[in-house]
């Protein structure tokens, strides 16, 4: 976040701005002039709830008001069935975050396609990317560049796809995207045009994101399926993921074809399964959902500057939070590590939203306000 400043201390009960109940969801909130919009589901797995008949499933867009969280409308969506009849985790499905722009907002929701929406929830268009079913299920978000919508259906149909942003129409569609989980990313590479970038099993990939073609490649050597998303920095991005304590790597954009020899800086075993890193001055920060430790890498070298233990808590499947010259790490309990973004580990502040349920959605600072979501509330943190 470009945040200067963010609040560090909170509770269930001392800096809320507000907390609004909505239905269970992982997405995170977005931000369009006086408008929060968001996502949910209900009717099927929903937590607390059983299991129940799928044929009850139905996503929702919510519009709320950013000064008082109030919900100004709610927009309900039937799900294209067979669904997945469960999600390992629990995470759901509404777990993709929307995209939005002054002329519209974008949704996600797997086998029940792309929509664009205009901003009182009228649906400008519809497209469908597949109807594959994964038991960890969807989670990859839209990505908007310039006038299209760019779509990781890895799961849906081992795909990534290009709609024009005003029509959906598909302006093209790149196959081979095998496990793959990530929200790809636009990188402007030293020299040359910008650069699609995502992580699939084995490999990283750079695009053209006019055309759809494929520029370069590099392995990965990290075993298995990419969840987090690839952070950059002039020009260089930074990739970690895979099972098992996984690895990351930091690839130099702009080459072609195989780059692992030429453009592949360096590799290590340390990694993170789930939350996405982030890039703060030299440094590279990420969250080790299984060792619970808050790492810090040198960019440069890929070298581990630290491994710390945040106090005792759950899993982190939020991705990490850069604002206010902090690190953010919300936790599934609740509970948020708050850590210098500096090489060496201070934890500036801990902090407990235990509400009964489950936090799987990253944070979001906006306006010198923490946005943070439950599967029972969206919480505005701030005076």
């Amino acid at each position: 976040a470009s945040e200067k400043a963010a609040p560090t201390k909170w509770s269930a009960t001392e800096n809320i701005a507000w907390e609004t109940p909505l239905p269970p969801g992982t997405s995170s909130p977005v931000f369009h002039k006086d408008t929060i919009f968001i996502t949910s589901y209900s009717g099927y797995n929903v937590p607390g709830e059983g299991r129940g008949d799928p044929s009850n499933l139905k996503r929702h867009l919510h519009a709320l008001d950013r000064a008082t969280g109030k919900v100004l409308w709610t927009k309900d969506f039937t799900a294209k069935l067979p669904e997945q009849d469960n999600i390992r985790d629990g995470h759901g499905y509404a777990s993709s975050t929307l995209a939005v722009d002054d002329d519209a907002i974008y949704a996600f929701f797997g086998k029940s396609g792309v929509h664009a929406f205009d901003h009182s929830g009228k649906t400008l268009w519809s497209a469908d990317v597949g109807e594959k079913l994964n038991g960890w299920g969807s989670a990859a978000s839209p990505l908007l560049h310039g006038d299209l919508v760019i779509i990781n259906a890895s799961v849906e149909s081992d795909a990534m796809y290009a709609f024009d942003k005003k029509t959906g129409k598909e302006q093209w569609k790149v196959p081979g995207i095998r496990e793959s989980w990530n929200t790809p990313v636009i990188v402007k590479p030293a020299e040359g045009k910008p650069e699609l970038v995502v992580a699939i099993f084995g490999k990283v990939l750079g695009f053209d994101p006019a055309t759809g073609k494929q520029l370069w490649s590099s392995t990965t050597d990290i075993p298995w399926y990419m969840v987090p998303s690839i952070v950059s920095n002039e020009g260089v991005v930074y990739c970690i993921g895979g099972r098992n304590g996984g690895g990351s790597m930091a690839i130099r954009t702009g080459g072609r074809g195989d780059v692992t020899a030429s453009h592949r800086l360096w590799m290590t075993k340390k990694g993170a399964n789930v939350p996405s890193p982030v890039f703060a001055g030299k440094h590279v920060f990420w969250f080790n959902e299984g060792t619970l430790l808050a790492t810090c890498a040198d960019a440069e070298t890929g070298k581990i500057v630290y491994e710390e233990r945040v106090e005792r808590g759950r899993e982190v499947y939020a991705s990490a939070l850069l604002a206010g010259g902090n690190v953010y790490y919300l936790d599934r309990g609740g509970k948020t590590s708050v850590v210098a973004a500096k090489p060496e580990f201070q934890l500036v502040a801990s902090n407990d939203l235990r509400d009964g349920s489950t936090f799987n959605a990253s944070p979001v600072a906006v306006d010198g306000k923490l946005y943070i979501r439950s599967d029972k509330f969206l919480y505005c943190i701030g005076k």
